[in-house]
């Protein structure tokens, strides 16, 4: 069964739009959406493994410009 997180993204004024187009570009990345609230998008990554997704989550999405903070939650199944 393939693992999960959500993660909780504020971007630079301006860069959502930008930021979540670029997410979704990225391999591993299943959706990036630009949302209202104390963040700007929440990207779903997922991986076979909790270590996949952390690597992609290093690798890719904190290289993207424009974003200043992440919270990564997680999916588990209760």
């Amino acid at each position: 069964m393939p693992v999960g997180a959500y993660v909780l993204i504020q971007t630079e004024v301006g860069k959502a739009g930008t930021v979540a187009a670029t997410l979704a570009g990225i391999e591993g990345v299943d959706t990036a959406e630009t949302v209202i609230g104390p963040y700007d998008v929440i990207a779903k990554v997922s991986g076979a493994t909790m270590d996949e997704v952390a690597q992609r989550f290093q690798q890719g999405i904190r290289g993207v410009e424009g974003i200043t903070r992440t919270l990564t939650c997680e999916i588990v199944h209760l």
